[in-house]
C-alpha cells in the first residue's frame, strides 16, 4: 500500500475510529485532496458528511461548507467537535452569533484551527463574509444538499443559484457537489450551474436494504393505525411526516393522550420552540417528531427507526429523502405510509393551483404521477423506486410489503365501467363520496336534491361497500382514468385514457386492499440475549449521562452499533477499546475511561454472582 494511501486510511481511523471506508467514500476523499472538483451522489445513510469532512481535516486551510438549514449544520458541527481535541475545528457562521462569537470565529480561522466552516447561502452572499473569506486560507468548497440548486429538484432554493459567482469572488478552489438525490436532468443542472461540468463523478447505489417499505390504504381511522404502527415500535426514535400544521398539532396531542412522547415541529411555530423540539429529539427526551416538510433535512440522527407518512410526498425524489431519514445507522429500519384519495386531489389542487410556468408543473405531474405509480404498484416497491432513478434491481427484494405479502388483483373492469358512467350521468360535478352513494342506492338529502336516485347507476354498485368503492375510484385516479376538477372542489372527471375500457374495448386491473397486511418480520433485526441487558442499559445510560454533560445528542458520543460492539467483544483496556469500530483517538480520550469502567463493573459483578453467560470473542483482539 502506498504512503497516501495508508495516511488516508490512519487518518479515518485517527478521527472517526472507523477501520474501513463505506462505498466508493475512499474515491471521493482523495479526489478532493487531489484537487479535483467533485460531483457525488449518495444515499442517506451512505456516509456523504465523511466525504468532505475527512479531507477538511487532514489539509491546510479551512472547508467551507454550504448548507440549507441552521438545525443541520449545528449538528455537524457538534459531531466534528465530538472527534477532535479542540472545539474551534468547527464553525457556524451566521447571524445568529454575537459580535465576540463572530470575532472567535475569524479568529480561529486565521490561526487555522478551524478546518470546516458551515454557512448557510445568506450568510455567503454578505460582502464583509466575502471580503474576510478572499483574505482567508480556503482548501475546497462543499455544497451539501446540492439538489437544492436545480429548479428541477424537489426542493428548490433560489439562493443556491448564486453559489457560483460567489465562489468566484472569494477566489476559485475545488468544489465538492453532494445530494442524496438526482435524476439525470438534476444534476446536469446542478453541474452546469456551478460550473464543475468536468467534474469527477461518483454515484453510489440508491438501495437502503435495510429499509423495509410499506403502503397501506389511509382508513378513517388512520390515527387508531399510527398509534397501534408506533407501538410495534415503542421506545424507538421515529419521524411522522403530515401535510398539514393542524395535522401536526391534533396528532401530536392524540400521540400523547395515548401514552407516546411525541412533539409537534412545522414552520407556524416561533423558532425558540422549534429549536427546543429538535433538541428533545436528538437527546433523546421524546421519541416521536410529528412534523410538516419543514423537518428532517439534514438531522443527522442515526438510530431514527421508522419513518411514517400520514400524506403523500409530492413526489419519488421527496419520499426517498424523507424515508432516507430512518435507518442511517445501517440497522433495520421501516417506511411506512397510509395513503387515499384525498391526497391525490389534495396535491392535484396544490400543484394546478401553484406559480409557475406549465413546464414547470408539467415536470411536477410526472413526479406526482410517479408517486402514485409506486403506492398501487402490485410488484416490488423498491425495485420500482430503485428503477425510477435509473438502477437496476431484482425484480423482487424480499423486504417489502409486497413482496413478503404478494397483492391480490381482480378484474375491476365492470366496477370501472360503472364509475365511469356514474360520473358522466351525474354530469361530472361531483366528488367520490357522492358518486359512491349514487352507486350503493343511498338516497341522501344530496341525491334526493338533484334527483339522482332517478338515474339508471342508481343502486348499480351495491355489490362493493363504501371501503372498496373508494379504493377503486383512488386506483382509477391514480393510474389516469379519471380527472380531478381543481375548479369544482374536487369533483370527478373522466379522462380520455377511460374510452376504451368504457367501450369494453380494454380490461381493468385492479389491485385488492387487504384489510390487515400480515405483519412482517424485520430481517436481520438485533434482539438482546436477557443476560446482557443489563449491561446494554448500563452502557445507554452512561451515554446519556454524558451527552447531558457535554450538551450534545447521546449518538455523538457513541453510536448504538459501536455500544452493540463494546456488549460483544466486551473490551478491558485502551487498546483493546481502540479497536472497536467508531472508536477513534479522541473518543477514546475523552470517554474511553468511563465506558471500560461501566464494563469492568459489571464483569465484576457478573463474577461475584456467578451468573454470567457470556462467552467473550477471543478473535477481535488477537
Amino acid at each position: 500500500m502506498e504512503t497516501k494511501e495508508l495516511s488516508v486510511q490512519q487518518h479515518l481511523k485517527k478521527f472517526f475510529g472507523f477501520d474501513n471506508f463505506k462505498g466508493n467514500q475512499e474515491a471521493v476523499v482523495k479526489s478532493i485532496i487531489g484537487g479535483n472538483d467533485t460531483f457525488v451522489i449518495m444515499p442517506t445513510g451512505g456516509g456523504k458528511s465523511l466525504c468532505y469532512q475527512l479531507p477538511a481535516l487532514m489539509q491546510e486551510g479551512t472547508a467551507i461548507v454550504v448548507s440549507p438549514l441552521i438545525a443541520l449544520m449545528k449538528n455537524q458541527v457538534d459531531s466534528i467537535r465530538g472527534i477532535s481535541e479542540n472545539n474551534g475545528v468547527a464553525h457556524v457562521l451566521n447571524s445568529s452569533l454575537t459580535k465576540r462569537e463572530t470575532d472567535q470565529v475569524k479568529s480561529d480561522i486565521i490561526d487555522g484551527t478551524t478546518k470546516l466552516l458551515y454557512v448557510a447561502p445568506e450568510s455567503l452572499t454578505k460582502e464583509e463574509n466575502i471580503e474576510f473569506l478572499q483574505q482567508s486560507t480556503v482548501s475546497f468548497f462543499a455544497i451539501d444538499e446540492a439538489h437544492c440548486i436545480s429548479e428541477w429538484g424537489h426542493d428548490f432554493r433560489p439562493e443556491y443559484r448564486n453559489l457560483r459567482s460567489i465562489m468566484e469572488k472569494i477566489g476559485r478552489k475545488p468544489v465538492i457537489a453532494l445530494t442524496a438525490t438526482a435524476t439525470p436532468k438534476v444534476q446536469n443542472d446542478i453541474q452546469k450551474n456551478l460550473g464543475m461540468e468536468n467534474a469527477r463523478v461518483f454515484k453510489a447505489s440508491f438501495n437502503r436494504p435495510n429499509l423495509y417499505y410499506e403502503v397501506r390504504p389511509k382508513t378513517k381511522n388512520v390515527d387508531r393505525d399510527i398509534i397501534k404502527f408506533i407501538k410495534g415500535h415503542m421506545g424507538k426514535s421515529g419521524i411522522i411526516y403530515c401535510l398539514s400544521r393542524k395535522k401536526v398539532e391534533e396528532l401530536s396531542q392524540t400521540l400523547q393522550v395515548n401514552g407516546i412522547k411525541a412533539l409537534p415541529y412545522h414552520a407556524g411555530l416561533d423558532a425558540k420552540s422549534r429549536v427546543k423540539h429538535q433538541d428533545d429529539f436528538l437527546m433523546e427526551e421524546v421519541d416521536v417528531i410529528v412534523a410538516t416538510i419543514a423537518f428532517g433535512m439534514g438531522i443527522d440522527k442515526p438510530d431514527v427507526r421508522f419513518i411514517a407518512h400520514l400524506d403523500l410526498p409530492k413526489s419519488l425524489e421527496a419520499y426517498y429523502q424523507e424515508t432516507g431519514r430512518a435507518g442511517r445507522d445501517g440497522e433495520p429500519a421501516t417506511a411506512w405510509m397510509a395513503y387515499g384519495l384525498q391526497d391525490v386531489i389534495k396535491l392535484r389542487q396544490m400543484l394546478e393551483t401553484s406559480r409557475g410556468s406549465e413546464e414547470h408543473k408539467r415536470s411536477e405531474r410526472h413526479k406526482l404521477n410517479a408517486m402514485l405509480g409506486l403506492c398501487e404498484i402490485t410488484s416490488c416497491r423498491r425495485h420500482a423506486l430503485l428503477h425510477y432513478f435509473g438502477e437496476n434491481s431484482p425484480e423482487r427484494c424480499g423486504n417489502c410489503d409486497t413482496c413478503l405479502s404478494p397483492v391480490e388483483t381482480w378484474d375491476g373492469t365492470l366496477a370501472a365501467q360503472k364509475a365511469f358512467s356514474c360520473i358522466y350521468r351525474t354530469g361530472q360535478r361531483f366528488g367520490v363520496n357522492h358518486l359512491i352513494d349514487v352507486l350503493r342506492g343511498i338516497e341522501t338529502d344530496k341525491v334526493q336534491q338533484f334527483g339522482h336516485q332517478n338515474l339508471s347507476t342508481f343502486g348499480l354498485g351495491q355489490d362493493l361497500d363504501n371501503t372498496q368503492w373508494h379504493s377503486v375510484f383512488r386506483q382509477l385516479v391514480a393510474r389516469g382514468y379519471l380527472k380531478v376538477d381543481m375548479e369544482g372542489f374536487g369533483s370527478l372527471l373522466l379522462a380520455e385514457k377511460c374510452r376504451p375500457s368504457l367501450r369494453g374495448e380494454e380490461s381493468v386491473s385492479l389491485r385488492r386492499d387487504t384489510r390487515e397486511k400480515v405483519e412482517k418480520k424485520a430481517r436481520g433485526k438485533r434482539k438482546l440475549a436477557a443476560a446482557d441487558q443489563p449491561l446494554w442499559d448500563a452502557l445507554s445510560g452512561r451515554r446519556k449521562a454524558l451527552s447531558e454533560e457535554f450538551g450534545v445528542p447521546p449518538y455523538i458520543i457513541f453510536h448504538d452499533a459501536t455500544l452493540m460492539e463494546f456488549l460483544h467483544h466486551r473490551p478491558q483496556t485502551p487498546s483493546q477499546l481502540l479497536k472497536i469500530n467508531g472508536v477513534g483517538q479522541s473518543k477514546l480520550e475523552r470517554y474511553g475511561d468511563t465506558f471500560l469502567e461501566v464494563i469492568r463493573e459489571f464483569e465484576a459483578a457478573s463474577r461475584n454472582d456467578s451468573v454470567s453467560e457470556y462467552q467473550r470473542d477471543p478473535e477481535v483482539f488477537s
